[in-house]
């Protein structure tokens, strides 16, 4: 392969870190052929030390010996550093960073049609870091990463099978795993580890789910898909349905939505299971309007979006009689279907129990799986971004 073809839309960096890449030193090619003649290389010192994740110019920048290698675009222009180091909640993301991850995502649809493997990511490694079950985030990351030439290595139960299970702590895990990977994503049982987890790290790390806390990425892909499918999210009214309380899809969507014009929300919950005080008092306190109701077939009628979720019985413990005492409260069904509107969405972060019933997959308004198919392009965009820039 030739230097130019090799290092197209690479990063500049040493090839013992980033197999794609020549070495940075003295003995760098200065003749390098078109399109790098405008080309910039930049070779800067700096001191081993945690800051280097948070302060660098490029937060994916790596330890090459004394010597760190700065991102760049194979080209004319300067990469732009992407504003986080880490995704750990919704309210990391202002509506100017959405607008503009939203366009990358549509960058990353093309790239997914494309019959063309692409290599924006040859060389780096992510490592999927899984506590709790998983399907569709784990694998739409690992898809993801792999769709755009990196590799993945994987934990599909690190509370079981990793030496978390021995009794290592969370910090020694990512301080082991970080020496072998470029980016960590990781889903924990314990609502804030994945903020403990990107406060260990010296790479990326990704919230895909910390217990009841928050899941960012599914926010992501939850807006992405309401724009896509009804068009705007300006002046949208979002019923909520279902966990609440336990739910950490609809709180981090909380926070998304927070940051839109004219949004009106509806919970949706058995008592048990409200949502709590702390998101009710941030959307108040955004200027966000917010109802509770125990009508679903009422709420249903007149709003843009039904987000139904699962009552999550692994967040009861031993308290069964409280989980069958919430579950199966609101169901979406072909009679919810008659009362809502033409162009309204049913959405879902899936799995689904007996919540949404099968007779409903059929409907043009059923958008849950189109949904889940949106996590791969918004995981394709947040990977590119951390570890490439815009």
């Amino acid at each position: 392969m030739s230097i130019a073809s090799s290092l197209t839309s690479a990063t500049l960096c040493g090839a013992s870190v980033f197999p794609k890449a020549l070495a940075c030193s003295s003995e760098f090619p200065i003749n390098l052929p078109s399109p790098f003649e405008s080309s910039k290389i930049c070779l800067t010192s700096f001191p081993a030390s945690r800051d280097l994740k948070k302060n660098a110019t490029l937060n994916l920048t790596r330890n090459v010996g004394p010597v760190r290698c700065h991102a760049m675009q194979a080209g004319t222009r300067e990469l732009k550093k992407f504003e986080l180091s880490d995704v750990i909640e919704g309210k990391q993301f202002d509506r100017e960073m959405l607008s503009a991850i939203f366009d990358v995502a549509r960058e990353m649809e093309k790239i997914e049609k494309s019959s063309s493997q692409s290599e924006i990511l040859k060389g780096y490694l992510m490592a999927t870091l899984f506590y709790e079950p998983s399907t569709r985030t784990r694998l739409s990351f690992e898809s993801a990463m792999k769709r755009l030439g990196g590799e993945v290595l994987t934990t599909e139960n690190a509370r079981e099978f990793s030496s978390a299970a021995k009794g290592e702590t969370l910090e020694d895990t990512i301080r082991t795993v970080e020496g072998y990977s470029d980016i960590i994503v990781m889903r924990h049982f314990e609502s804030g580890a994945a903020r403990k987890a990107a406060a260990t790290a010296n790479i990326p790390v990704i919230n895909a789910g910390d217990g009841p806390g928050e899941h960012p990425t599914q926010a992501l892909l939850d807006v992405y898909t309401i724009q896509s499918e009804i068009g705007k999210l300006d002046g949208i009214s979002v019923a909520l349905v279902g966990d609440l309380a336990n739910g950490r899809t609809v709180r981090s969507l909380a926070y998304l939505l927070a940051k839109f014009k004219d949004v009106k929300i509806y919970f949706v919950s058995p008592e048990i299971v409200k949502m709590k005080d702390d998101i009710k008092d941030y959307l108040t306190s955004s200027g966000v309007e917010w109802e509770e109701s125990s009508d679903l077939m009422e709420v249903a009628s007149k709003c843009d979006v039904v987000y139904q979720t699962r009552i999550q019985r692994e967040r009861f413990g031993e308290r069964l009689d409280l989980y069958e005492a919430a579950r199966g409260k609101y169901i979406v069904d072909k009679d919810l279907l008659g009362v809502m509107q033409k162009k309204a969405i049913i959405m879902h972060p899936l799995p689904r129990l007996d919540e949404i019933t099968a007779d409903v997959d059929a409907d043009p308004r059923a958008a849950y799986f189109r949904q889940a198919k949106n996590g791969l392009f918004i995981r394709m965009a947040l990977l590119k971004l951390l570890l490439v820039g815009w």
